[in-house]
């Protein structure tokens, strides 16, 4: 075991050091300067990327919008995916076949569901769009304005994710003892009575983990904003970590975008070790 131990970690110690923990430390110190990423940072400023950081207004509205997708991940998406779980839990015939139907947009890259749906919403050539005109609506074009882009931003990310907590729902379902069921129906328990007092309470573990992740993927989403909006229009769908390479990155404000990196990397440590503290510390 020592001998395995002692082969094993150092190298991956150092990976992780190499390219986890310099990076961070890094970009901590470069959110202190006034750096476009060329030669080496020399204009300290102190905390003043982290003062317009939080007096931008963009920026606040990316914060506003990861909240939105968390709220829409958990009223909307996951109790989708626990409605669809428990449909398709049992192994009957053509399960299967939906389990994977449902599954396969999890698979898909998030550029590529982005720029899928860019077509799909879009207002000239879209498939959605047509069916609008072809009921007396006229044109839709959702992506051109703030509300209906962001609605059609939260429509992409349920439709991507919901298949993943479906399939936690699903091996947490099957992993419930049988007798525990049939105990329940002796003691004169109806469907809905089963469903709150022996499947809720057995698939808290799985329910809280599902929530976990749909948070942390909230707060990291970037891949599909890109592609499927741009942060558009008028800057009003970005999420954190595109506002971070748009006002960041892609105008050479590094500094600025590395203030941006420790806010969120700050926000999502201190969620992540207080959820495991606070609900999933028994887990």
């Amino acid at each position: 075991m020592l001998v395995t131990a002692a082969v094993f970690v150092p190298p991956a110690v150092l990976l992780f050091t190499l390219f986890v923990v310099v990076p961070m430390g890094e970009a901590a110190r470069y959110s202190f300067y006034n750096w476009n990423g060329y030669g080496v940072p020399k204009a300290f400023i102190g905390v003043k990327n982290y003062l317009q950081l939080f007096a931008n207004a963009t920026f606040r509205q990316a914060a506003l919008n990861n909240l939105l997708i968390i709220v829409a991940s958990i009223g909307i998406q996951l109790p989708l995916a626990l409605g669809m779980a428990l449909l398709l839990a049992r192994r009957e015939i053509g399960s299967v076949a939906f389990r994977m139907i449902f599954f396969l947009p999890y698979i898909l890259a998030d550029v590529a569901a982005g720029l899928i749906f860019r077509f799909i919403f879009d207002g000239d050539y879209g498939p959605v769009s047509s069916l609008a005109q072809q009921l007396g609506f006229g044109p839709l074009y959702m992506l051109a304005a703030p509300g209906t882009a962001f609605t059609a931003l939260i429509i992409v990310i349920v439709w991507k994710y919901f298949g993943f907590h479906m399939m936690l729902y699903i091996a947490g379902l099957q992993g419930i003892d049988r007798s525990l069921y049939e105990a329940a129906t002796m003691d004169g328990a109806k469907a809905r009575q089963r469903f709150w007092h022996v499947t809720l309470p057995q698939l808290a573990p799985m329910l809280k983990l599902s929530v976990f992740f749909s948070i942390i993927g909230a707060l990291q989403l970037f891949d599909m904003v890109i592609p499927l909006t741009g942060g558009g229009p008028f800057d009003q769908t970005h999420t954190m970590v595109s506002f971070l390479y748009s006002f960041g990155m892609g105008r050479m404000r590094i500094g600025f975008g590395s203030a941006v990196g420790v806010v969120l990397f700050a926000v999502s440590v201190l969620f992540a070790f207080g959820y495991q503290r606070l609900l999933m510390r028994h887990e």
